[in-house]
């Protein structure tokens, strides 16, 4: 009979998370990792990661930037790879072990990073490093992480007083647990409706392939007919196609109310205790309010910035969305709507004018846009650009069978990364699109460690009839997160930290919206447009009418994702503690953009993922930065060549491969030559005067 003491020793050496992981290019062997494994491994390395921490401030060894800066960069590598795994497949492979594993852990995550950043020793090694930095002829790469690392301390709390540091770790700890809160609350509110359809006369004007991913998804569910969910191809084609005003209604607010019922997965009250939360904690560290905390280390750089960027885009896109709205409500008169025009009647209404104008319409174009076909095209405009090559390998291990995984080369034959691509929704899967590592890349001098890249969208499942079929919109996604994959691929610096992805929150979604701009070029939709039933390349007429109507309802669609800016940035200007009323909050921040009329029972903070559980608080705005930025950057394209190499080979080696290896103004100028304008991405949305 073996002992406790050996049972536990067996136990962790059988930790799958916990050994080597031999597998093809070290990728994480899915198929052997348990949910119990988690909280042992995180345990286990959290305690050698303190090891190595105590082993730092226990050195009297002359301080050096090498044996305390890179010393502790490299401190956590094995728990950034166990971590990386659990939270990626928390996302987007969760259940309900894997979330009770996360309530765990995260307070076990918190109280680590706690006790690193509010070390008095060693911020004090730091700083010493820090306070020497003029003289110790260090090139950008170690200055940027020597400055990064000095003032993560000192935003984490590292110069508070005792009672100061006591409270940050209260309220870090709380933050965290209410951001997984707040997501398991939508993750279960988008899997608990569900639009059961049995009367096939509430199917008029609803494609085929929209029928069918509806009976593929009833039956699913073991249900009789129809269904439609929350998922992003299942609410859009509805609201889209569905004669029924009545059913559309339903939809459109069972989708707008998530969070905001009056049930267990609410999340009123986490809204409101996570700004405040956000307040207390920037106030301690000295700042006005948590924008402020949150912005030093943005290129924006103040709230002044982001807000006079917000209202110039408002300016410019007011008078066109007014317009818009008008144009659409005399359609709808003239189509026999004999009611105020509502937010579940906009999508229905302006794809039905669109296809007026400009005879192109989703269905139109799906054909065309086969999923396997697009993938290629998006790799080949990869190839053109930079020369790289995908090679599919079914031997690495992956965490869905859905989920493809590709080995990524150089144009010299050099290994680049690993791929992970992941298309369709399921139950265990959060809505919308993202790109993550599952190791990030490095080079400690002795090795180039390359990173593991994973893309995850929600794209329609193929159904018996037909392969999957994109929209003109989710081939614009493919190749936004094709974009940020593209970010970490390349990345070729020394420390994970500044590597790939890790730039400032404002700046990362430039390599992700410049790839959007191919999507209406005819070069590139040759590659691989072609009709999936007739083998037909995509004609220069429906080319045309893609082009002609890539600005239809610009104005709106600006509205709209300024909106979400004026919302986010209200939340986080706030002086005071918030104890007013959501939906009052809500409207007032967003007034200026509200040109359809409200709907009671919804609310848009109570899913906001981005800035509640996502990390773009404070931050959103930045999508509409990285608009300003990608039209400007691909106006140098337009110049040149939209496959020429040379600006390809600019925009990679000063963009893509180097991370935040410097301030992203810097890198931005060596690609482009100047600072942006808003003048690029006003004419390209047609709203320039």
């Amino acid at each position: 009979m073996s002992t406790i003491a050996e049972t536990k020793d067996k136990d962790k050496v059988a930790n799958p998370l916990l050994t080597a992981w031999n597998t093809p290019f070290q990728t994480p062997p899915f198929e052997q990792f348990k949910p119990e494994h988690y909280v042992p491994a995180f345990q286990e390395i959290i305690a050698k990661a303190k090891k190595q921490v105590d082993d730092i401030v226990a050195s009297k060894a002359a301080l050096t930037f090498d044996n305390t800066i890179v010393a502790l960069e490299r401190s956590g590598e094995d728990l950034e790879r166990v971590a990386n795994v659990f939270f990626n497949l928390n996302s987007a492979e969760t259940n309900e072990q894997l979330q009770a594993v996360a309530r765990e852990v995260a307070p076990l995550l918190s109280d680590f990073s706690n006790d690193i950043n509010l070390n008095p020793a060693l911020f004090a090694k730091v700083k010493a490093v820090y306070d020497r930095r003029n003289t110790l002829k260090l090139d950008d790469e170690q200055q940027m992480l020597l400055e990064k690392t000095y003032k993560g301390f000192v935003r984490s709390g590292a110069n508070l007083d005792e009672k100061g540091k006591e409270r940050f770790r209260q309220i870090s700890k709380e933050l965290s647990d209410l951001s997984l809160q707040f997501d398991e609350n939508v993750l279960a509110e988008t899997n608990g409706f569900v639009l059961h359809i049995t009367n096939e006369a509430d199917l008029a004007g609803i494609p085929d392939g929209a029928r069918e991913m509806a009976k593929g998804i009833a039956q699913s569910k073991k249900l009789d007919g129809w269904a439609f969910d929350l998922s992003m191809p299942s609410f859009m084609a509805f609201m889209k196609y569905a004669d029924n005003r009545e059913l559309r209604e339903k939809l459109f607010k069972a989708y707008g109310s998530r969070g905001f019922q009056n049930n267990k997965y609410n999340n009123y009250e986490i809204v409101a205790k996570t700004v405040n939360l956000r307040l207390e904690m920037a106030k301690l560290l000295g700042y006005n309010t948590y924008g402020d905390y949150v912005l030093e280390e943005r290129m924006a750089q103040s709230a002044d910035k982001v807000n006079g960027l917000l209202n110039q885009l408002l300016s410019a896109s007011q008078p066109a969305g007014k317009k818009e709205v008008e144009e659409v409500t005399a359609f709808a008169k003239e189509s026999g709507a004999s009611f105020e025009l509502q937010r579940w009647d906009w999508s229905y209404y302006s794809e039905k004018l669109k296809d007026k104008k400009y005879s192109v319409n989703d269905e139109l174009v799906k054909p065309y846009f086969q999923l396997e076909k697009v993938r290629d095209g998006v790799l080949g405009l990869a190839g053109k650009l930079y020369g790289i090559s995908f090679k599919k390998n079914a031997s690495i291990p992956v965490y869905n069978k859905d989920v493809e995984a590709y080995e990524v080369y150089d144009k010299d034959g050099k290994f680049l990364s690993v791929l992970y691509m992941d298309y369709y929704p399921r139950a265990g899967k959060n809505g919308g699109a993202w790109m993550t590592n599952y190791r990030s890349q490095y080079n400690d001098g002795k090795k180039d460690v390359r990173p593991v890249v994973s893309l995850v969208f929600n794209f329609n499942k193929p159904t018996e009839s037909r392969p999957s079929l994109l929209t003109f919109g989710e081939l614009e996604t493919f190749l936004h997160e094709f974009g940020h994959g593209l970010h970490g691929m390349f990345a070729n610096g020394k420390y994970a930290s500044l590597s790939g992805t890790s730039v400032y929150r404002d700046f990362v979604e430039l390599p992700s919206q410049i790839m959007e701009n191919w999507a209406v070029e005819k070069e590139f939709l040759d590659m691989f447009a072609e009709h999936y039933q007739t083998g037909e390349k995509i004609p220069q007429d429906l080319i045309n009418k893609i082009k002609q109507s890539a600005n239809f309802q610009a104005g709106y669609a600006s509205l709209r994702q300024l909106s979400f800016g004026l919302l986010d940035m209200a939340w986080h200007s706030q002086a005071a503690p918030f104890a007013g009323n959501m939906i009052d909050f809500e409207r007032n921040a967003t007034a200026a953009t509200d040109i359809l009329p409200a709907v009671d029972g919804t609310a848009t903070s109570s899913a906001f993922s981005h800035i509640f559980a996502g990390g773009y608080a404070a931050g959103y705005y930045g999508y509409k930065w990285a608009e300003v930025l990608d039209a400007d950057a691909y106006s140098l394209f337009k110049k040149n060549g939209i496959f020429d190499t040379k600006t390809a080979q600019s925009f990679r080696d000063n963009i893509l491969s180097k991370g935040g290896t410097l301030h992203p103004m810097k890198l931005y100028v060596k690609f482009r030559g100047q600072e942006p304008t808003v003048d690029a991405l006003l004419e390209r949305s047609g709203l320039k005067n």
